[in-house]
Formats: C-alpha cells, sequence, structure tokens
C-alpha cells in the first residue's frame, strides 16, 4: 500500500541510537553503527523519532510499504515486557547486542512507571566491566588513576584570582570508576564537555562542592547510561545536576542521566541547566 513512512539518510546518521529508543513500536535498530529502518509494519508513521535526531537524518517519504500492523506490534512489547520482568537491571546491561539490550531496558522501565519519552539511549560501546574500569593499581596510564583533590581556596590568593573547583580526578565519565570513595555522599555534577568552555563560571558556580564528570555523547563510543546507573546504584549520591549546552546533541547526555536515575531504584533530587551558545544560562 502507499503510505507515510519514514527515511533515514544514512550519510547524516551518527548512530546516536535515540531515535531507536524514541520509536516505542520498535521499528528502527542500530547496524553497524547506523540506524536502519527494520520492521516496515511497525512504523506508524507518526514520526517520534524526527525531533530525537540530533542530524536531521530522518524525514518523511510517501511509498509503496506494509501496512502498520498493530497487533504485531503490541504482541512484541509484551514479550519483551514479560522477558524483561525476568531480568534484573544488571543483567540486561551484560546484553552484547545493542538493539535487543535497549529493547529490554525500555520494557522494564515503562514497567515500572519511571520511563520518559525516548528510553534508555543506547550506543555502540561495550559495557563497561569493574575489571575495566580504572584505578590505581591497574590501569596503563597513571594520569586516569582515581585522586581525591583539594579544592579548598588556596591561602592568600588575591581575591580577584579564579580558585579551580575540581575535586577529583579522574573526570570523563568513560574513564572514572563506578566506585571511589569521592562518590560518598557527594553532590554530582554531570557536565557537557563544551559547558566549561562556555560559561564564565562553570568552577564557581557548578563545579564547587561537588563532585564533576564530563563527557560528549556526540563523540564519545559509550553508554553513558549504563556507566552512570552503576555510579548512583552503587554509592550515596545526594543529588544530581546536568549542565548541558543548547545543542540537540547535548540531549543524548541529559536523556542518559534521567534513565540512569531511573533504573538506578533511587529517588534523588536532579535538575537540568542549560547553557546557550554565547555563555548564559536559558533554563
Amino acid at each position: 500500500m502507499l503510505r507515510k513512512i519514514i527515511h533515514i539518510d544514512e550519510s547524516k546518521c551518527n548512530g546516536c541510537g535515540l531515535c531507536a529508543t524514541a520509536c516505542h513500536e520498535g521499528a528502527i535498530d542500530i547496524i553497524d553503527g547506523k540506524a536502519k529502518l527494520v520492521r516496515e509494519n511497525f512504523c506508524d508513521g507518526l514520526g517520534d523519532c524526527l525531533p530525537n535526531c540530533p542530524t536531521g537524518a530522518i524525514t518523511f517519504e510517501e511509498r509503496e510499504a506494509p501496512a502498520y500492523d498493530d497487533e504485531a506490534v503490541k504482541r512484541t512489547q509484551e514479550e519483551n515486557r514479560k522477558e524483561a520482568m525476568n531480568m534484573t537491571v544488571e543483567e540486561i546491561m551484560k546484553i552484547e547486542d545493542e538493539n535487543e539490550r535497549r529493547k529490554l531496558m525500555m520494557a522494564k522501565m515503562k514497567e515500572e512507571g519511571g520511563m520518559h519519552q525516548g528510553g534508555c539511549p543506547g550506543s555502540r560501546s561495550m559495557q563497561l566491566h569493574a575489571e575495566e574500569e580504572p584505578s590505581a593499581n591497574t590501569h596503563a596510564c597513571p594520569g586516569a588513576a582515581s585522586k581525591t583533590l583539594d579544592s579548598s581556596e588556596a591561602q592568600g590568593a588575591a581575591a580577584y584570582r579564579p580558585v579551580p573547583r575540581l575535586a577529583q580526578w579522574p573526570c570523563q565519565i568513560k574513564l572514572v570508576p563506578t566506585e571511589a570513595p569521592f562518590f560518598d555522599g557527594s553532590k554530582l555534577l554531570i557536565a557537557a564537555d563544551c559547558t566549561a568552555y562556555a560559561y564564565a563560571n562553570m568552577h564557581e558556580e557548578f563545579m564547587r562542592g561537588r563532585t564533576t564528570l564530563i563527557g560528549c555523547p556526540k563523540l564519545d563510543d559509550i553508554d553513558y547510561s549504563e556507566k552512570l546507573t552503576q555510579i548512583i546504584a552503587n554509592n550515596d549520591i545526594r543529588e544530581v545536576t546536568i549542565v548541558r549546552m543548547e545543542v540537540p546533541c547535548c540531549g543524548g547526555l541529559e536523556l542518559a542521566t534521567k534513565n540512569a536515575l531511573q533504573a538506578s531504584g533511587k529517588f534523588i533530587p536532579w535538575q537540568v541547566v542549560t547553557i546557550s551558545r554565547d555563555g548564559k544560562i536559558i533554563d
């Protein structure tokens, strides 16, 4: 039949997976680092995936395609729900197949009442395991060793001189261990890389008194939601602040953090601050 259906331009697709998680019907998979419409009869033509694509790779087209099969979609969703309910979050995270892992995580969070539209963003990376985490004794690069820093104001510093407020090392999400003393009782700052350059008072206003984690979902080949879930679940985190840029790709960092909070099973106060490209707080 002739109907409206999505079209994915693979030359523009960066493989972020946000479209696949925004599609509640499960019509899209990530294959070889690219989004693909693999179940045309699961695509309802409403386009929930379009606003979630940071690169504009998805558009509508009208062409011959199988009719939307609502019954098949519901059967698949119910199968995923039943399978997810028999698994823990940790077990789901260990599934190597990215698409299967994403669908089960979405089903579990939806069943437990903690699912926002868009679900848990996937990525092309494998889950980081504890033995792969950087530690002071086992990693190859000594510069990645965990270390608590003293960020108290230096004695005798001039009043006008800025004081660094980074309280621990490492600070990159993909390098930081999932358990460390500096997480105990901490306020967690999860910030996009660019925010520190765009917002002049980043250290004093946001980093001071917080444990800082930074990353870029567009550049890092890692599933932030999985690791952040482990950090929040395994440590005594008191609150979470997300600082992102206004650009669309930063939405992946915000979504990953929200889903990590949900998957952790904890109730933790959180907030999102958005920075404009000219260095102003816009919400």
